[in-house]
Parts: C-alpha cells; sequence; structure tokens
C-alpha cells in the first residue's frame, strides 16, 4: 500500500532544453536523468531553433526552460528575455553561461536560474531542482 501511496505521490515536469548544439542538449538531459529527485519524474521536450522554444512555451505544459545562452544564431539569453516580454505565462527559465561575466545579462533577461558551461550534473541538477520544487516547499541543502 506505501508503494502504491508513494507513486501516487511522484511529481512530473516536462522540461525544455534548447540548444543549436546536439552535444550540449544531451549532456543536459543526460546530467539531469529522467529521476533527478526522488518523488520527480522528468519528460524532456527539445528545441534547436528559438521559433520552437517561443511555440512550446506559448503551448503550456512546459514547467521549466533550460536555454543555452551560446546557442547560435538565436542565443538563449534573448530568448529568455522575448520569453518573459512576450508571453502571459512563461515558465522559469535556467541559462546555461558560458561566461561568469554574463550573469548580469541573466538578471536582465529575468531568467530564474543560472549554470555554467561546461554542464556539471551536479550544479545544474541543483539549480533545476530549485526551479521545479513545488510552490512553498524548500529545496533541501539550500
Amino acid at each position: 500500500m506505501a508503494t502504491i501511496r508513494a507513486m501516487s505521490e511522484r511529481r512530473r515536469a516536462t522540461v525544455l532544453v534548447y540548444s543549436s548544439n546536439a552535444t550540449t542538449r544531451s549532456r543536459v538531459i543526460g546530467a539531469l536523468g529522467v529521476h533527478p529527485a526522488p518523488d520527480l519524474d522528468v519528460t524532456y521536450a527539445e528545441a534547436t531553433v528559438g521559433a520552437e522554444v517561443v511555440a512550446r512555451c506559448d503551448e503550456g505544459g512546459i514547467d521549466l526552460a533550460i536555454l543555452d545562452g551560446e546557442a547560435a544564431p538565436t542565443g538563449g539569453i534573448g530568448l529568455c528575455r522575448q520569453l518573459k516580454d512576450e508571453l502571459d505565462a512563461p515558465p522559469p527559465v535556467l541559462l546555461l553561461l558560458g561566461r561568469r561575466d554574463d550573469a548580469w545579462l541573466a538578471t536582465w533577461a529575468h531568467a530564474e536560474g543560472v549554470s555554467a558551461h561546461p554542464v556539471e550534473a551536479v550544479r545544474i541538477t541543483e539549480a533545476a531542482l530549485r526551479l521545479l520544487a513545488p510552490a512553498g516547499s524548500a529545496v533541501a541543502g539550500h
């Protein structure tokens, strides 16, 4: 009986991963996995161009967008700002930044979180879990 209750208490999230680089998308998905927390199941949507990101986020159902700030031709920083300015209910955004000095741009873009290139499993998972935490809850260790 406890197993049935535990399964029904699992949260589900859809994470959109945007990068023009297939290796970066693969590293993000591999780092987070399908169970980044014991109570969380994640499914992924991938996007390779900015227009896909805007369309998917506008449709709804995206719980977190992870955008590559180094993507080309549409960078994740500008794309984040576009989502925040143009959509009625944009998802939280985690930006992947290649340079520490770009952190101010993440603030300008209204990103809720940042993580660094190259993708490090522990850091990106911690950042993603903070943004996927249920409202009013605290994420352990933060």
